[in-house]
């Protein structure tokens, strides 16, 4: 089997409320669509969503890098041979995660499907039947954010990611206000998305937030910081996570030897797709870490690549993949069961891409033969 054309579509996910983080306000998603076809008529989707603040690529520049580096070198490539297509990819071009995942799902759809068996079969079966969905609460008023947790908690709702990352005082009382409401038998995660950037001021907020049962505190200094990570997680009994710190291999055997957290967020745009992200699993299990799988808010496609991940690995005991829930019209049809996911057994990613919707989404497109 061998790659015989790479589609490419820029597109604009909208999102039905503007997402709010300690750097970024949202109002759409810009996202990159692959439709990977071969010489036996498979076809296979894939995804990429950028984010400049955590692995310096854009939307543009993914979209560049595959169009005119990464798609010529895999045309004419088995897509099974998944090991020599990284390793390909890695001797052109450095970093760019974010692109090589996208061309990384793309193969795992067409494997999956190629055997007829889903993507989790590929990577070590499946161990998880279900997982519950955190609700994430990006950036407002403490009794907006309150008011917000109170109507999700009505929905069935049983978790909550807090976006923070502002002023430390003013974090501590959204925090403070969403506790309050919600009790104290609800799961709250605080992402401070590297916005309190030093562990001085970190220490500051978690000593206020010692009593208020926080699940984990995530990424509070900046993501080079590796250091200040030791120093909050030997100092606080709020447990710790590394996000925008992890993005591969290196950086995990640097928090590994330096035990600089006690929980790592595992993100497929960010290590380089499916494979990579599976070999970061394997490493936290070996230095008895536990892992989430999260996201840069992709469609159904990167969310459900993320999902498959997630259910073959012991290790990997949270999700946090609502892109889908958060769009007002996605590209996919990946169905959650709220509060949880369950994923079905349809081969490949198990998604079924519209692309009529695709095309109305798309800002611009091209095609590799």
């Amino acid at each position: 089997m061998k790659i015989t054309a790479i589609h490419l579509y820029a597109i604009h996910l909208p999102l039905e409320h503007p997402f709010v983080v300690s750097y970024h306000t949202y109002t759409h998603m810009p996202s990159i669509i692959v439709k990977m076809e071969t010489d036996e008529g498979l076809v296979g989707f894939g995804e990429g969503v950028a984010d400049e603040h955590v692995t310096g690529e854009s939307w543009e520049g993914v979209y560049q890098i595959i169009k005119n580096t990464l798609a010529p070198l895999i045309l004419g490539k088995n897509p099974m041979e998944i090991e020599k297509i990284h390793d390909l990819m890695n001797q052109v071009i450095y970093g760019a995660p974010t692109a090589k995942a996208a061309l990384d799902i793309a193969c795992f759809d067409i494997i999956g499907k190629k055997l007829q068996v889903p993507v989790y079969q590929l990577i070590g079966g499946r161990y998880h039947d279900e997982f519950p969905i955190t609700h994430v609460l990006s950036i407002a008023e403490p009794e907006v954010m309150a008011n917000e947790a109170k109507l999700m908690l009505e929905q069935g709702y049983r978790s909550f990611k807090m976006k923070v990352g502002t002023k430390v005082q003013e974090d501590v009382e959204r925090i403070k206000a969403v506790r309050s409401q919600v009790g104290d038998d609800i799961a709250i995660r605080v992402d401070v998305n590297q916005g309190w950037k030093n562990s001085a001021a970190t220490l500051v907020a978690l000593k206020q937030l010692e009593n208020y049962q926080i699940d984990w505190v995530e990424q509070p200094v900046a993501a080079d910081d590796i250091d200040g990570m030791v120093e909050v997680k030997s100092k606080t009994t709020i447990p710790v996570m590394i996000d925008e710190g992890l993005k591969g291999m290196r950086d995990m055997r640097e928090i590994i030897q330096k035990r600089a957290a006690d929980k790592v967020n595992i993100k497929l745009m960010k290590c380089g797709g499916i494979y990579p992200a599976v070999k970061l699993a394997h490493l936290a299990e070996m230095a008895g870490m536990e892992c989430q799988v999260g996201s840069m808010v992709e469609s159904s496609v990167g969310s459900a690549a993320g999902f498959h991940v997630a259910f073959s690995k012991k290790g990997i005991t949270s999700v946090e993949l609502t892109g889908p829930l958060k769009f007002s019209r996605d590209i996919g049809n990946l169905e959650y069961d709220v509060p949880f996911i369950r994923l079905t057994g349809r081969p490949g990613l198990g998604v079924e891409v519209n692309e009529e919707t695709l095309r109305e989404l798309t800002v611009f497109k091209d095609v590799v033969r």
